[in-house]
């Protein structure tokens, strides 16, 4: 195999292995918006912020949120909030709440 096929082929794995954790739970986005409850302070039912240092979450990609959840969880990534609100739910919690923030539509409209 040549060195090309070699680095092609570890790349195609290390985006596998990345996304294969994300997929193994079938998330529930119903059960999602029940634990939102506890993110609407900041971020909204809605996912979109409430205060300015909070992201907006509606849309966001289910994978997306779900790896920011466990590196707070794990300590991984810190911040005083999310550090202690990530550390007791489950990966099914993470699962679902990633799939309700990304469950809600986005719409934009252009300034005329």
């Amino acid at each position: 195999m040549s060195r090309k096929a070699k680095a092609a082929l570890s790349a195609a794995l290390t985006v596998l292995l990345m996304i294969l954790p994300s997929l193994a739970l079938p998330a529930d986005p119903v059960a999602g918006r029940k634990l939102a409850g506890q993110c609407k302070t900041c971020h909204g039912l809605d996912g979109i912020a409430k205060i300015p240092i909070a992201p907006n979450l509606a849309g966001e990609s289910q994978i997306y949120i779900q790896n920011q959840l466990k590196a707070f969880r794990s300590g991984k990534r810190q911040h005083e909030m999310m550090t202690v609100v990530a550390r007791d739910l489950t990966d099914q919690q993470i699962a679902d709440v990633a799939a309700w923030y990304e469950s809600i539509e986005v719409t934009a409209k252009l300034p005329e």
